[in-house]
């Protein structure tokens, strides 16, 4: 591509030279036919000056219409350069989503099967049985809620999910949404809750909740080691404030505003470590800004990310 455009722009300016100059011989040619054919010296100045002004005209119109055409050529180059650009980065979003995906569903299957195997093949005790049950059922879980997320994803895109938002409280929905999803989590001191009671907003109870879920996954999948997740619902300025805090990895500066882009991931498909679609955040932006809120990202010193949503209470 840039080969080409330096060819056709040192065309451009070759052919425009020759116009110009090309232009000058002939006024030139008409001024020696001129001197030829008259005899009058006053009229043959006034007719030497009316070429030379006539020469002067040609060469800024000449020059006038090229580089309005050479503006006009640059600027469709541009055009197609971003398309291509743009092409380039969903293909490859594309194929790290399907690596990802790939990945995302053949895990909780494979750890499901081999569950369900052990408890075909082997007699074991109740207590045993029960634990094999709960980590297949966790696992069937994982693969419900990446399957909602990409086909939600799918109704977003398509426009066919239908907001119904009421007046509701937020601190009970927070803490039914993580009382079901996160009981271990919240069991084991990974996560802490911090929830205000008596603050409404207005929000549908059937999407709201993949905000909450969508930010504690990631805070889960990004803290390795020992976890120390907040959840936390406030009252700041008149706005209830929902903020998800970990002490993980933290984002770089140059992500914090991509993460939020469909199938966005930082780092390679194939050689990052974290599980995931990069749907999550995505998922949560779209939610948010449907429900008049913002969401924003911060660092959480002296580690980590604190994920900060702010919504109108009702």
């Amino acid at each position: 591509m840039t080969i080409l455009f330096g060819y056709i722009l040192l065309q451009f300016l070759w052919w425009e030279f020759l116009l110009v100059k090309q232009n000058g011989l002939i006024i030139d040619e008409k001024q020696k036919l001129t001197e030829l054919a008259s005899a009058n010296e006053t009229q043959l100045k006034i007719d030497i000056a009316a070429l030379h002004q006539r020469k002067k005209m040609q060469t800024v119109m000449i020059v006038s219409e090229g580089t309005v055409f050479l503006l006009l050529l640059l600027f469709g180059i541009y055009k197609i350069k971003q398309a291509q650009d743009k092409e380039t980065v969903l293909n490859n979003q594309q194929k790290n989503f399907f690596l990802s995906i790939t990945h995302e569903l053949k895990t909780p299957i494979a750890a499901t099967k081999l569950q369900l195997q052990t408890l075909q093949k082997q007699k074991l005790d109740p207590d045993t049985q029960q634990e094999l049950i709960g980590n297949a059922l966790l696992e069937n879980e994982r693969l419900n809620v990446l399957i909602d997320n990409v086909l939600f994803t799918s109704r977003l895109d398509a426009g066919e999910y239908k907001f119904k938002k009421e007046k509701h409280n937020l601190g009970e929905l927070t803490e039914a949404t993580m009382s079901r999803y996160y009981k271990r989590e919240i069991a084991t001191g990974q996560v802490k809750l911090n929830v205000e009671p008596g603050i409404y907003a207005v929000v549908d109870t059937d999407s709201f909740p993949s905000v909450i879920t969508n930010l504690v996954d990631n805070a889960i999948k990004y803290s390795p080691g020992k976890k120390e997740i907040v959840v936390a619902l406030t009252l700041n300025s008149g706005k209830a404030v929902l903020s998800v805090s970990d002490s993980g990895c933290g984002i770089a500066n140059a992500d914090k505003e991509k993460i939020f882009s469909k199938f966005y991931r930082a780092g390679n498909e194939e050689t990052r470590s974290s599980k995931g679609t990069g749907l999550g955040l995505y998922i949560v932006n779209y939610i948010v800004k449907n429900h008049n809120g913002k969401i924003s990202v911060k660092d959480n010193l002296p580690a980590g990310s604190i994920f900060e949503i702010r919504l109108h209470v009702a």
